[in-house]
């Protein structure tokens, strides 16, 4: 047997070597995986997310609606509608939410000014006759009541990158606030708020 070139002999090993495709399926996959574990945790992340949102919005809104449907209010049946929204986070830890409750009262000239409010620590978080601002243009009908429900609850991402983002970044604070107008009678008083 002759002995092949040095020059000869590397091109056919270089030759041999682009046409072995051995262990290309496994190179591909560990470069796509970091990618598609990302994109898995991400989609994880929006859905439990977009979950807590539903919530929230489910929650305000049915404290509200069930404030509404009473003739009056005092503080302890006030105090009440934190474990309304409680039950409806369920399976979500609900620790941090907060929730407050007003009583606005619109005059005769469409001015809106807070009749009653209670917050789920037990203090007042608006004073009484205090001007609100925010009333959806729709619901400012003169000589009307409205009750409105301020439902807060921070969200922290627990997978999505926990070791490349700062601790503030990682929680989302999601808000909700509704107006509803009362069911029966021209207000609802409360008489110890």
């Amino acid at each position: 047997m002759v002995p092949l070139n040095p020059f000869i002999r590397l091109v056919l090993t270089v030759r041999r070597l682009a046409q072995d495709r051995k262990g290309a399926g496994a190179i591909e996959f560990a470069i796509l995986f970091p990618v598609l574990i990302m994109l898995y945790i991400g989609a994880f992340e929006i859905t439990v997310g977009l979950s807590v949102s539903k919530r929230a919005t489910r929650a305000a809104s049915t404290v509200a609606d069930v404030v509404t449907q009473q003739q009056s209010v005092t503080k302890s049946a006030l105090a009440q509608m934190p474990s309304v929204a409680n039950s409806i986070f369920v399976p979500y830890n609900t620790t941090s939410l907060t929730l407050k409750i007003t009583g606005i009262t619109i005059d005769a000239s469409a001015n809106a000014k807070v009749l009653w409010s209670w917050a789920q620590d037990g203090t007042v978080p608006y004073a009484k006759n205090t001007a609100v601002s925010n009333v959806p243009s729709d619901m400012k009908t003169a000589n009307s009541f409205l009750v409105r429900t301020e439902l807060s609850i921070p969200y922290k991402m627990f997978l999505f990158a926990p070791n490349f983002m700062p601790d503030g970044m990682r929680t989302i604070t999601i808000s909700r606030s509704y107006f509803y107008r009362q069911r029966q009678g021209d207000s609802i008083p409360c008489g110890d708020c």
